[in-house]
């Protein structure tokens, strides 16, 4: 994993860069840098670990579809997230040459990352570095996706095979996949990178 040569690749892309060394640091930069807004978050364990959500909440009002129970009050919440000022997520995958990935089933995640909001971070530990885009395509469908859907107890091929078998399943998380090839146009994306091993 070469990380300057990530992160001077993804500031090539024209994506704001800032690195950390741990969670804590990184949770602490972003609880400073969000007030007073409305702030949507996308389904992302490394984000839930850091406790990110808890901690804006105290000073600013905070849409995260992270624990809500059924479908109806997921999609009402999820649709919050995507009116908010600030949106927050993690990415499945960085490529060492400045693109990242996201794979996404039921669409929140990666509607609120690509428009309508006036900053989105994108937030990420280093162990989703990988050399290639072609790796990073291979690492959301086949390292991401297989952890998420085992932990969402979902009952898919891949959550008992750990790869990613191209199903049909009512549960698949991996409808579509998300290149982020530069930054969008007319938006603030900034990525933070954090120095340890960070959710899937």
């Amino acid at each position: 994993m070469d990380l300057e040569k990530t992160i001077s690749n993804l500031k090539k892309n024209e994506f704001e860069v800032s690195y950390f060394e741990s969670g804590a640091q990184a949770a602490a930069y972003l609880n400073g840098k969000i007030d007073g807004k409305t702030v949507g978050f996308g389904d992302s364990e490394t984000l839930r670990v850091m406790g990110v959500s808890a901690m804006l909440a105290g000073h600013n009002t905070v849409y995260d579809p992270i624990g809500v129970h059924g479908d109806e009050e997921f999609d009402e919440v999820a649709r919050k997230t995507q009116l908010t000022a600030v949106f927050l997520t993690s990415v499945n995958a960085i490529a060492e040459t400045g693109q990242m990935v996201n794979i996404d089933g039921t669409g929140n995640r990666v509607a609120g990352s690509i428009f309508g909001h006036e900053k989105v971070y994108l937030v990420a530990g280093v162990n989703k570095i990988v050399p290639t885009l072609e790796d990073a395509m291979n690492r959301a469908r086949n390292v991401a996706a297989p952890k998420n859907t085992k932990k969402f107890g979902y009952a898919t091929p891949c959550a008992k095979t750990g790869k990613c078998h191209d199903c049909h399943a009512p549960r698949r998380i991996c409808n579509m996949m998300a290149v982020y090839m530069q930054k969008m146009n007319g938006m603030d994306m900034e990525v933070v990178l954090v120095g340890e091993e960070m959710g899937f």
